[in-house]
């Protein structure tokens, strides 16, 4: 009798389980869900299509990678979301890329984005003047001057060498001389180490050491700066993004698995602080999510493939909305 109460309040005890807590403890952000578009400082007419990637210059000014016919692909905002500038498109208002993707600045304040479905990847300056193409516009192959669907860029500490992930239709990460020269590359598809299955995202810190997102393998694998496998972190499941500041955090966003992004759509995702030598989550919180950026007082800009910028920002509230609308106040 003793045992079957216990097994009874066991399996009571597993069917009232509710939320799960968040890894490494909650990040206590709030957000801002349509920045850029509230209040809508943009030109009459123009509004974000799918937005893949967000990335922040030293001035604070932001970035949107975005893959709508409403608006030029690049456009630019303050810190504040108004409306600064766009480009993108050529002179018959067409878009230059075949489909956006990846975006990131390099220390220089140069811009550098992924056009995955052109196969190139571009140099440019902060307002959108071409300094270096990479890639042969509609050629998808595999050697030193062509790509299959790269998909993100990372800079090397040095300042004189950059890594492509050339990673859907490729399996592979790329390296480069910032003027362009060829290096070296490694990876193929497989599940081994230095094996691929859809290359995402790429990251370098400051010692050289290179991360890369293996999105559906569901692993981060890490490499030294020529490609030599070191390590790889298989707990915290799909990662869309990384983002490595210049104090060297280690930010994601990710996903529980493969099957649960593309079947979400990148709804069901997770932002997670990551300890970048062992793996260990600091914190995590939801968000939907494709691309992240984490500026030096911790704001973190999501670009999401709803159409949106999120800002968000640290901090909590203390109390919910109040009596008078039905809802009883925090403790």
């Amino acid at each position: 009798m003793k045992l079957l109460l216990s097994l009874t309040t066991a399996s009571l005890m597993v069917a009232q389980q509710g939320w799960y807590p968040h890894e490494g403890g909650l990040l206590k952000y709030r957000v801002q869900i349509r920045f850029g578009e509230e209040p809508d400082t943009m030109p009459d007419g123009f509004k974000f299509g799918r937005v893949s990637a967000v990335a922040v210059d030293r001035q604070g000014e932001v970035y949107a990678f975005q893959r709508g016919p409403k608006a030029p692909p690049v456009v630019v905002f303050d810190a504040n979301g108004k409306y600064l500038r766009s480009f993108g498109r050529d002179k018959t208002g067409k878009s230059i890329f075949g489909n956006a993707h990846g975006m990131r600045i390099d220390p220089e304040g140069n811009l550098w984005v992924t056009d995955n479905g052109n196969h190139q990847v571009f140099k440019m300056t902060r307002d959108g003047k071409v300094l270096l193409t990479l890639g042969i516009k509609g050629k998808a192959a595999t050697d030193s001057k062509t790509f299959n669907r790269p998909t993100d860029i990372a800079f090397h500490p040095d300042g004189r060498h950059v890594y492509v992930s050339d990673g859907y239709g490729n399996a592979r990460v790329v390296k480069f001389t910032t003027d362009g020269k060829y290096v070296l590359d490694w990876g193929k598809h497989g599940t081994g180490p230095g094996e691929f299955n859809t290359v995402h995202s790429v990251a370098v810190d400051n010692t050289g050491t290179v991360y890369v997102s293996d999105r559906e393998n569901n692993r981060i694998q890490i490499f030294d700066e020529n490609g030599k496998f070191l390590r790889m972190f298989s707990h915290l499941g799909a990662t869309q993004n990384l983002f490595i500041t210049p104090d060297q955090e280690l930010w994601v966003i990710t996903h529980r698995n493969n099957i649960e992004n593309l079947t979400y759509d990148t709804l069901a995702g997770r932002i997670m602080k990551v300890d970048k030598g062992t793996g260990r989550i600091l914190g995590a919180m939801e968000s939907p999510g494709h691309w992240l950026h984490v500026t030096p007082e911790k704001l973190i800009f999501i670009g999401s493939l709803t159409g949106n910028v999120f800002r968000w920002y640290p901090g909590w509230l203390a109390k919910g909305l109040g009596a008078e609308e039905g809802l009883r106040p925090a403790n």
